[in-house]
């Protein structure tokens, strides 16, 4: 079986521009207001097409200063009005001061803090990406107005979230291939999309490229793990969301010093409208840790040779002169790699001058942490929230009935923690403590956190006091999971319990509460919560995420019935037991039926009714072909084959209950047992907002080609021959596909 030897060097590619930032005077290149004798250069004239800019600006430059122009923090070039260049911005959910392209101020003290990007994608609502993505461009630009930011940002992580160990899965929308399709081209869309023709708001990136899941795990880190792939997985799993991001975003992305997937992939089948940038440090790894070459010459020429663009690391500035010089590099390959990176930045507008004059030049520091921004970040919290218990109905809980309530645990009053990793300083906080109290303004509050901190070590346990809180209340709420010291970038989980004494403060809370008790789960991956699932008299149970910075307003509106639930989770909650037989290097995709949790609960039920949907499909075959003779159980993708395989699904949803609320409707689908098919599917999903006792249509366009096929154990596209079914909730629909 092929497989891909994936060496953990990682590349994004990527949409980017940055420029020096000084809040009190910003300097912009082209800026011919300032400086008149920069209208005789053609790269600063806007009525030209941008490669012809390009081409007039590289031939300018000296070898020297483009060999300067390949790394991120690239220097000037004064004697052509262009200043320094800081490339590294962050804006993974929100504007981040991750990153030396940005920095907050008294001018700018804050930008709004969405939810992390793994709670955010539990919403299911692509309307949603792209509005988040909207937002933080536009509060970008008018952080870039006055010198606190670049025009670049090294977001989103598309990567899957294979393992539910992994630390950096809460930056990802999940481990499904097609939601995190979806995430990276809508969010993509929401940043770059401009109100000019070929011009970019911002520039995104997609990273990881590819198969990147794994940071340090029992001695094991992402610099020197080698990730043996299959070529089915690659192509049917890992690839997908870096596909969408430039097909479907327009975008660019990350990958390892292989010809084929950067230029043959990417570039040539993708056809990469962008650059390509190396994760940070990557090109010195391959020869400091990964001794994959023998000198750093030869890390510059291999990298450059094999398509990458920009280094984000100064190891290309450094030695691509000499590689040229040794005979190991061209400086044609060095024009290659700047002129994307020019493009890229003429497209963002960093050659049209000072932006005052430009589109978005009217933006301000007023336009960031605006109520409207604030506001949907509390949205967002609302629509990823997943109930995942509610015994008894037991939720929402009645304000008019509460008397008092219990808020314990090492999550029930933070701020840091709401916003995971890759944020920046958000506009304001609201924690859960405030949350609860502001909505149960009427009852008396008994708040206790029963562990110091997140870790819950014996040395801090506050277990008496937590469980005399819960002795007094009419209902109890514990507030448990994690922080970025539990799961981050660099740092994997080693097992899926909760951390420290959170499960033994939980169970004995529980035993010594007066009323209803319900969890609420604060963290990005999974925990095994099978002892709470099972406990009679634990009534409810929520995941939250990292919330954002209102996530304790999000949280209390869920809980108190102001917001009906409706996100489903988008990684997949194992036992412990999978920690213990599957170790975090195991790179292979394959189903697990051990999991007992739902996807998602409400507080109101659905029902769905299938109208239409064919029952047979015929693929058109040219007279003669061998499947007209004989049995065949797939055919290979082609573009005559793929004709007239278009179909619809029509589906009826309804609402049953008094309560309105949103409901992502979910499409799979089963396909004949060939290739290592996967059992189920997704298909498609679309998220709906429902009336008591109201009805809606939704349709699911399908392309057959493109949404049913399959990938074969070579990477080959296949479209099966035999029977499939769809599903939609408990529906089942039997199609048959024929020649």
């Amino acid at each position: 079986m092929s497989r891909y030897d994936l060496r953990s060097l990682f590349f994004i590619f990527c949409l980017l521009s940055v420029r020096s930032v000084s809040a009190q005077n910003p300097v912009f290149a082209c800026d011919i207001d300032g400086n008149p004798s920069l209208a005789n250069f053609a790269f600063c004239n806007r009525s030209l097409d941008v490669y012809s800019r390009v081409k007039d600006l590289v031939g300018r430059l000296t070898l020297q200063e483009k060999v300067g122009f390949l790394g991120d923090n690239a220097g000037a070039v004064p004697r052509l009005g262009i200043p320094m260049y800081r490339w590294l911005g962050e804006a993974l959910h929100g504007v981040s001061s991750v990153g030396h392209a940005t920095h907050f101020s008294p001018l700018v003290p804050g930008a709004t803090s969405f939810p992390q990007v793994i709670l955010t994608a539990a919403s299911f609502n692509t309307t949603l990406f792209m509005a988040i993505g909207k937002v933080v461009s536009t509060e970008a630009r008018a952080m870039y107005n006055v010198g606190h930011t670049g025009l670049t940002f090294w977001s989103p992580n598309v990567n899957i979230f294979r393992d539910p160990r992994w630390g950096r899965g809460q930056e990802t929308p999940g481990e499904d291939p097609l939601l995190t399709s979806k995430y990276a081209s809508s969010y993509v869309k929401g940043l770059q999309e401009s109100d000019e023709p070929d011009k970019l708001k911002v520039g995104a990136c997609c990273k990881h490229y590819t198969a990147y899941d794994l940071d340090n795990w029992k001695g094991i880190n992402r610099l020197t793990f080698n990730a043996i792939v299959t070529k089915h997985d690659l192509i049917d799993t890992f690839n997908p969301p870096f596909k969408s991001c430039v097909i479907d975003g327009n975008v660019a992305s990350p990958t390892c010093v292989d010809s084929d997937l950067l230029a043959g992939t990417i570039r040539g089948d993708w056809k990469l409208n962008g650059y390509i940038v190396s994760d940070c440090d990557s090109v010195q790894v391959l020869y400091n840790n990964q001794h994959y070459v023998k000198t750093p010459e030869d890390a510059a020429a291999i990298t450059i040779k094999s398509g990458l663009d920009l280094d984000c690391g100064q190891y290309l500035t450094k030695y691509s002169e000499a590689a040229i010089q040794a005979g190991k590099l061209i400086e044609a390959d060095v024009d290659r790699a700047i002129t994307n990176n020019f493009a890229t930045q003429i497209r963002l507008g960093f050659f049209d001058g000072n932006p005052s004059k430009l589109p978005y030049g009217g933006l301000s520091p007023s336009d960031v942490c605006t109520e409207d921004n604030q506001e949907l970040a509390r949205e967002a919290a609302r629509q990823g929230i997943v109930l995942l218990k509610n015994s008894n109905d037991a939720l929402p809980l009645n304000t008019s009935t509460l008397g008092s309530l219990a808020v314990i645990g090492p999550n029930m009053n933070v701020t840091n923690t709401m916003i995971g990793n890759y944020a920046g300083t958000p506009c304001n906080y609201i924690t859960p403590l405030q949350g609860l109290i502001q909505a149960a303004s009427n009852s008396k509050v008994f708040a206790v956190p029963g562990c110091l901190d997140i870790k819950c070590s014996t040395n801090g346990f506050q277990l008496n006091p937590a469980k005399q809180a819960a002795a007094q209340a009419d209902v109890t709420i514990l507030i448990v999971g994690a922080d970025q010291s539990i799961e981050r970038e660099g740092l994997d989980r080693a097992d899926l319990n909760l951390p420290g004494n959170q499960t033994v403060l939980v169970q004995e809370v529980t035993k010594a509460a007066k009323g209803l008790v319900i969890i609420v789960i604060m963290s990005g991956g999974p925990f095994d919560i099978l002892f709470a699932k099972n406990d009679d008299k634990i009534s409810g149970i929520l995941w939250v995420g990292y919330p954002g910075e209102a996530g304790g307003g999000a949280i209390a509106d869920v809980l108190f019935g102001k917001f009906n639930p409706s996100g489903r989770l988008p990684v997949t909650w194992y036992p412990q037991s999978f920690s213990d037989k599957i170790p975090m290097t195991d790179m292979r995709m394959r189903p697990d039926s051990s999991s007992g949790y739902p996807d998602g609960l409400s507080y109101t039920n659905f029902e769905y009714k299938l109208k239409n949907a064919p029952k047979l499909v015929t693929v058109p075959l040219e007279e003669g072909h061998e499947c007209y003779e004989k049995t065949c159980n797939s055919l290979v993708v082609t573009d005559s084959l793929c004709q007239n395989l278009a179909f619809d699904v029509h589906l009826r949803v309804k609402i049953d209950g008094a309560m309105a609320g949103g409901h992502t409707v979910f499409l799979f689908y089963t396909p004949p047992e060939i290739h290592n098919a996967p059992k189920k599917h997704l298909l498609g999903f679309e998220k709906v907002k429902l009336e008591p006792k109201a009805a809606r249509n939704v349709r699911f366009k399908m392309d057959f080609c493109k949404d049913m096929s399959l990938v074969d154990e070579m990477g080959n596209r296949k479209v099966a021959l035999g029977s499939h079914v769809l599903h939609v909730g408990d529906l089942k629909h039997f199609l048959t596909v024929g020649v």
